[in-house]
């Protein structure tokens, strides 16, 4: 299974900015993807994550009401919409997808040692 991550880059605080991550080699149907952050002052950080069958997804602060995360079923990618962007939001963003047994609880896989394939990231910097 890969993950590639992209549309990442630089923008200014309050601007947007959608990530995408096309994932191949395997199947989405009963996973989790998710999202995560981070910097070199923090541990990685989760974003939100997607149901791929059934299309919900999660997405707690700081992200909440400013991140949307949604999926291209015809092209195997999941996107994350970022609005109100904040300086603090600069980090590596990655993708990744949970094992089966993470997406098959009935809480939310948001944990890293949840996910077991990750994406390289793409680099997300928010000036003042």
């Amino acid at each position: 299974v890969q993950l590639q991550a992209s549309g990442g880059g630089l923008v200014q605080a309050g601007g947007s900015l959608r990530l995408s991550c096309v994932v191949s080699g395997g199947t989405l149907t009963n996973y989790i993807l998710g999202w995560f952050r981070q910097t070199s002052q923090k541990e990685r950080e989760f974003v939100g994550a997607l149901n791929w069958r059934s299309g919900t997804t999660y997405v707690p602060s700081p992200g909440k009401g400013r991140f949307t995360i949604s999926k291209d079923d015809s092209k195997n990618t999941m996107y994350l919409q970022m609005t109100s962007l904040e300086p603090e939001d600069t980090a590596l963003y990655y993708c990744a997808r949970a094992s089966l047994e993470a997406s098959s609880r009935y809480w939310w896989a948001q944990r890293p040692d949840d996910f077991e394939y990750w994406g390289q990231g793409t680099r997300v910097t928010v000036s003042q």
